[in-house]
């Protein structure tokens, strides 16, 4: 038996052949054409092909997967309309004479070499968008099929990375699980994979060979593990393990759409934690009473580079107090320090970073940076039932300087005339030793 690991995705058990999945991407030969202009068509064509595709993905994503999900796409339509990228496929061609093909490669990867750098770019963590796109292309250009995978029996794929309209289009009753050699937890693909719940591990990397083709192989994607060729002992504990998983998501499914009580006769409220606009479709999904904590420090994390702005994180708020109608939805401002570390922020070395540094102490220290955050929040709020929790609180002054600023946020939304509701409950995330102690000040 040979144990690989990667990093966990989408969790579940399964059991299955271990197929990989070939692309069929061709080699690309750099051409002198006669005629640029007749290149220049063929380039434009596939342009056009490949916005209706991704407007089919969109719809398709929106109807299964929800309209959070679905804005992947959006994004990939950016990249397929983007003027530098655009203007110098278009330069290649006419001015150096070259075929539409190479003209499209050799701009991707100038694209991502130049943009992937810059802070402010879109570009920046998505570039497995643009090769996504790229591939869309050049596999029209090509006049080759849409990627499908034909196979029998249901199977465990693999692969040495996954496009996100690769990802969508996977067919549960096929597609029993995936692995890659490359990938990120936060990517497209990932999120994908979780919110059609897909068991996958990602980032296994070349030890993922394609020697192990055909053979019987187990994922397990609470751990990040892929077995391969499992021993009996390991078979039957994943088979265990496997079932208990099975009990437990039947066992909640029954409960959907029932009052939550507790023995003794309590009605109480079963809220969800949330981490980013695609955990939204899997709370209504599993029938949620609200969202009681939307941990808004991940907006931060999944921002390559610069902070996020106050309309992208006002997108992300309202999105989710739409969808929650008049349930609750507490948004708990960003909790940065410790683990949470965003690129585009700076932190001091600590002996105790998890209780040191961190939570309201950045944000009041940065307060223009929370200003834009409540600010966000206040404007999203004319749309559900928000609610503001401030985090790693250790005393009555910390959440008095955090009340100033949300005042000052509100008398500048007040002045620009934007609806927010005035009445918006605030309160606190009881998490320190001080906080307990003066729980009662709070």
């Amino acid at each position: 038996m040979i144990t690989l690991t990667g990093k966990k995705v989408s969790e579940g058990i399964v059991i299955g052949r271990l197929v990989f999945f070939n692309r069929g991407e061709r080699e690309i030969r750099k051409i002198y054409v006669e005629d640029p202009e007749k290149e220049l068509v063929r380039f434009q064509k596939a342009r056009k092909k490949t916005a209706a595709e991704l407007q089919e993905l969109y719809e398709e994503s929106a109807s299964e997967l929800g309209e959070a999900n679905a804005t992947i796409f959006e994004m990939q339509q950016m990249v397929l309309e983007d003027e530098e990228f655009v203007n110098r496929v278009v330069r290649m061609i006419t001015e150096q004479k070259l075929n539409a093909d190479y003209a499209v490669k050799e701009s991707v990867e100038s694209f991502l070499k130049v943009f992937s750098v810059r802070p402010e770019s879109y570009v920046r963590g998505h570039e497995t968008d643009v090769q996504d796109v790229a591939s869309r292309i050049l596999r029209i250009l090509s006049r080759g099929r849409k990627d499908r995978m034909f196979m029998d029996e249901p199977f465990i794929m693999a692969a040495r990375d996954l496009y996100p309209s690769e990802a969508v289009k996977l067919d549960k009753t096929k597609v029993l699980g995936f692995v890659t050699m490359y990938g990120s937890i936060n990517s497209h693909t990932a999120v994908l994979a979780r919110t059609k719940g897909i068991p996958s591990v990602i980032g296994i990397g070349e030890a993922l060979k394609r020697d192990y083709e055909g053979k019987m192989v187990i994922i397990d994607g609470f751990d990040g593990k892929l077995y391969i060729e499992p021993d009996q002992t390991t078979m039957e504990r994943m088979k265990q393990k496997k079932q208990q998983n099975l009990q437990k998501v039947e066992t909640l499914e029954r409960l959907k759409g029932k009052e939550n009580v507790t023995q003794s006769g309590q009605k109480i409220d079963v809220c969800a934690n949330i981490g980013s606009r695609e955990d939204i479709e899997r709370v209504l999904r599993n029938d949620a009473n609200g969202i009681g904590l939307f941990r808004s420090e991940f907006l931060y994390m999944e921002s390559p580079g610069k902070l996020p702005t106050e309309d992208q994180q006002f997108q992300v708020y309202k999105l989710a107090a739409e969808a929650m109608g008049t349930k609750k939805v507490v948004i708990r401002t960003a909790d940065l320090g410790g683990d949470k570390l965003p690129e585009s922020m700076d932190f001091p070395g600590e002996n105790n970073p998890m209780m040191g540094y961190r939570g309201i102490r950045i944000s009041l220290d940065k307060e223009e940076m929370f200003k834009t955050q409540l600010r966000a929040i206040l404007r999203a709020s004319a749309f559900g039932n928000l609610q503001v929790m401030f985090p790693m609180i250790t005393s009555v002054e910390e959440v008095e300087s955090a009340k100033r600023v949300l005042e000052r946020a509100k008398a500048e939304l007040k002045e620009e005339k934007a609806a927010f509701d005035e009445n918006i409950k605030v309160g606190v995330m009881i998490e320190t030793p001080a906080a307990v102690m003066i729980s009662g000040e709070l």
